[in-house]
């Protein structure tokens, strides 16, 4: 059973949620994929924070037994709370919430993830709940307050994060440079244009959308290899990524993604 569980818990990678967050935001509602990634990001470095500051135990750390090789691959930094299970859940749910609509496929979901840290022995029961909760919070705070970029000052928090990121130690745990970069992405993005409406333009936008986004993101992390245990630098390329989704790839795809005066207004909660 083990191989059917690391395949769900898989789901829950960094990789996924990025494909996710591109896909939402290049083919279904650019606005609500900004507004769930700001979201993410905040929750990305509240877990962050709560999993070095607290420093608690996985269930295999006396008795490395207990999980696989394979299973503790997948399971970095302290036990408390659970990365997969909040990070699932704050995507998931969020995008649920700012749609309006799919409670119950996104739920289903984020059970099975969430199910399999236990499964796995990598997560005792109160890291996965306090990771849905934590999740699920996250999640109604996309759908309740707005993060709606205003002009040129929407660049300052992002400049700001970049200037911060230069004074941190480089024994910093990389998931705050991630969280950082993320936000700092997110938070200077504007993505003002108008989702392909034909079947032929998601498919072409999809495809060429993942290719220059993982091509970057790969790209990156090769030639920032030697310098990737600076915090500023995982800033830089995570902020970067977010970018090249919300305005580097519309720029490249125009003819299938138009440009819009005005940002789309959020779906309407049911």
């Amino acid at each position: 059973m083990d191989s059917l569980w690391l395949l769900i818990t898989n789901l829950g990678r960094d990789e996924v949620f990025i494909t996710v967050l591109a896909l939402y935001t290049l083919l279904i509602n650019p606005q609500g994929g900004r507004q769930v990634g700001v979201v993410f990001a905040l929750s990305y470095l509240t877990n962050t924070a709560l999993k070095y500051s607290l420093d608690l135990p996985r269930p295999f750390t006396a008795d490395p037994a207990l999980a696989s090789a394979a299973a503790r691959a997948t399971a970095g930094g302290p036990g408390l709370p659970s990365g997969h299970a909040q990070m699932s859940a704050t995507l998931w749910l969020g995008l649920a919430a700012v749609q309006g609509r799919g409670w119950w496929p996104a739920a289903a979901l984020v059970a099975l993830i969430a199910f399999s840290r236990l499964a796995l022995h990598v997560h005792y029961p109160s890291d996965v709940l306090s990771g849905l909760l934590l999740g699920l919070a996250f999640a109604l705070l996309a759908a309740r307050v707005p993060f709606t970029p205003a002009g040129l000052s929407r660049w300052w928090p992002s400049l700001l994060i970049v200037l911060v990121s230069l004074f941190l130690p480089d024994s910093t745990a990389r998931e705050l440079g991630t969280g950082l970069g993320l936000l700092a992405g997110f938070l200077a993005a504007r993505p003002i244009f108008a989702p392909p409406r034909d079947l032929s333009g998601r498919l072409v936008v999809g495809a060429l959308g993942l290719l220059v986004t993982f091509a970057v993101y790969f790209a990156l992390s090769a030639l920032l290899h030697d310098l990737s245990s600076l915090p500023a630098v995982r800033v830089l390329r995570y902020a970067l990524l977010v970018l090249v989704v919300t305005e580097g790839v519309p720029a490249l795809l125009r003819r299938w993604l138009p440009h819009t005066l005005l940002p789309a207004p959020l779906p309407a909660r049911a």
